[in-house]
């Protein structure tokens, strides 16, 4: 329990540590509207992959399976890189992550956590959807990036990759497809944040 404290004061107060290098070219000079635009992208981004931290921990912390542990424990290890990078990128584009990083954080551990109590198999369900749509929400942002800000589509295309391995990894795992409601509310709660952590 100290441990999950530790990781979640760690995450959401902490710089984060990124143990591969940002991806991408140097950064290039960008017109007021386009470095306004890839900020707000990129501060979506960065409270994805925070809320990505609270789904792992939370779930790592109620998981049955000392192997499935590992694996979530391994999966937000990588995670703490997209969040490394994001923050990088926003001090680049001379911008700040969400004001809501706590909410977004305790949230998404309050749901991760109830994802590890439902059992192995729709908790691996759960991650695996997560995935696929957080895939989505990064092709979306890489048609959306001005053109010239090839440093933060390097981030996401990266990020993305990850992702996708995420994703078959929860599936060959044993995780299920889950029901079609919860699908659904899942993106709706996407939308929610996506459109909140754009502005505040």
């Amino acid at each position: 329990m100290l441990a999950t404290v530790d990781r979640a004061l760690r995450s959401m107060l902490a710089p984060a540590r990124a143990s591969r290098p940002v991806p991408g070219p140097a950064a290039s000079p960008l017109t007021e509207a386009e470095r306004r635009e890839a900020a707000a992208l990129m501060r979506v981004n960065h409270a994805g992959e925070m809320a990505a931290q609270g789904l792992y921990h939370g779930q790592a912390l109620l998981t049955r399976t000392p192997q499935l542990r590992s694996q979530l424990e391994d999966a937000a290890r990588e995670e703490t890189d997209h969040l490394a990078w994001c923050e990088t990128r926003l001090r680049e584009l001379a911008d700040r992550p969400s004001l809501l990083t706590p909410v977004w954080y305790v949230g998404s551990f309050t749901i991760g956590a109830i994802a590890g109590l439902a059992g192995d198999r729709i908790g691996l369900g759960f991650v695996s959807e997560t995935e696929r749509q957080v895939e989505a929400h990064l092709n979306s942002h890489l048609t959306r990036l001005p053109s010239g800000d090839q440093r933060s589509r390097a981030i996401l295309t990266q990020m993305r990759d990850d992702e996708i391995e995420h994703g078959a990894k929860a599936r060959a795992s044993g995780g299920i497809e889950l029901p079609a409601p919860i699908r659904a509310v899942m993106r709706a709660t996407a939308r929610v944040m996506t459109s909140t952590a754009s502005r505040i």
